[in-house]
């Protein structure tokens, strides 16, 4: 796989403190790349500057060889890159066809005279957006829900229309801000194979998560944010081990989270 996300030297002060200070990382094309860290480590803030809701003090953002630094975060939406955000944004009393067929609306090739003069054109976009949106309610599964309000849906569920909405442009990448935080574990399970399966379907994210979980369970590269810097950067078993992360994330050396292990044994 190659990199279709490629994130070089970013950096970002807030009255001269630091929040990112030379991070580097790359997503690889159809990846689950996560990113995680201590709480102040500097994950929100990199997804900010990354999709263009916070202006960068320095550094490099390149989507599929384009370079997107420094744009505004529509831009780099129809550029390809896509977010969800943790408070969970949808029309919830519209149902879930019209709120995919409202995301879609933006990015399709049909304008407003073309909607008015019901032209082929515009009939073509309605077609391939139906045919998109029906594609995704199946993969995250809540195909029964398709006519029905979004208000009524769990907070999971909603979560699940979110990611289905930005999604309907075909992104080349999708970021995932806290897709679980708030979720109870049922639903955070439906949300992990909802992503495993949309993966399988060809699609690319990166997810910033505090549950580390369900972050070891579904990324296949994981990096690790503290202080602003990058800590560690690898396969979620091996970051998993990893003693600075340990240390990070718990204040533990490896010694005492092997006897803490033993322990729970």
């Amino acid at each position: 796989m190659s990199a279709i996300l490629e994130v070089s030297d970013l950096r970002k002060a807030y009255a001269g403190v630091h929040a990112l200070d030379g991070v580097s990382f790359a997503v690889e094309a159809g990846s689950i790349t996560g990113l995680i860290g201590p709480n102040g480590s500097g994950k929100s803030t990199a997804i900010d500057c990354i999709s263009g809701f916070q202006k960068l003090d320095g550094g490099k953002v390149v989507l599929a060889g384009q370079d997107i630094t420094g744009r505004v975060a529509h831009h780099i939406a129809r550029t390809g890159l896509m977010r969800t955000f943790q408070t969970v944004r949808i029309y919830e009393r519209l149902s879930l066809r019209d709120n995919l067929a409202i995301a879609n609306q933006q990015f399709d090739a049909a304008n407003w005279l073309d909607e008015l003069l019901r032209t082929r054109r515009y009939r073509d976009a309605v077609e391939a957006a139906e045919k998109r949106a029906r594609q995704l309610v199946e993969l995250i599964g809540l195909q029964r829900y398709w006519e029905i309000e979004t208000g009524i849906l769990s907070y999971g569920q909603k979560k699940l229309v979110a990611l289905a909405a930005a999604l309907m442009p075909h992104p080349k990448v999708v970021v995932l801000d806290e897709p679980v935080a708030g979720v109870n574990p049922s639903r955070i399970r439906e949300i992990e194979a909802a992503l495993g399966e949309l993966n399988r379907a060809g699609e690319t994210f990166l997810i910033v998560e505090h549950n580390v979980e369900f972050i070891t369970n579904l990324c296949h590269r994981v990096i690790v944010l503290d202080q602003g810097r990058k800590l560690a950067e690898g396969t979620a078993a091996a970051i998993h081990t990893d003693p600075r992360v340990l240390e990070a994330y718990l204040g533990m050396t490896p010694e005492m989270a092997e006897a803490e292990m033993r322990g729970a044994a």
